[in-house]
């Protein structure tokens, strides 16, 4: 049995990697809540709720054209004691593929918000003349 994607298209020539894309980028669970806003014709904003983490706790990576955002909030240890704790010391990692020529501009931390400011590049035509070889 094959499993049918998009990728499988006759005229759809070498995009098996966007299958592989469109995997990984929907094992995300819920957490940290997050808005994506269009902000200009080829710019955009990702903004998660972050309340809790200090800047020093939050890492923001690209790899492999993916957009990865950690967080890491170090628990105080056992000389709290809690009655009752809603606020869990919780880890994550969210991540976002990336398009070619989407690139970081820049990521600011502002009242438990974290905004990531994205840009996209505007791709060049080219047009090419295949010579026919007889």
């Amino acid at each position: 049995m094959t499993k049918a994607s998009f990728a499988t298209h006759p005229f759809l020539l070498g995009f098996e990697q966007l299958d592989r894309l469109v995997e990984r980028s929907t094992k995300n669970d819920g957490y940290p809540p997050y808005n994506i806003e269009q902000s200009g014709d080829s710019a955009y904003r990702i903004t998660l709720a972050v309340a809790g983490f200090a800047e020093e706790n939050l890492t923001i990576t690209i790899e492999d054209a993916q957009l990865k955002i950690a967080g890491n909030q170090v628990d105080d240890g056992p000389e709290r004691v809690f009655l009752h704790r809603g606020i869990a010391a919780r880890q994550f990692l969210r991540s976002f593929v990336l398009a070619d020529g989407v690139e970081v501009r820049g990521a600011w931390l502002e009242n438990g918000l974290l905004h990531i400011d994205l840009t996209r590049q505007q791709p060049q035509s080219v047009v090419r003349k295949i010579k026919i070889n007889g």
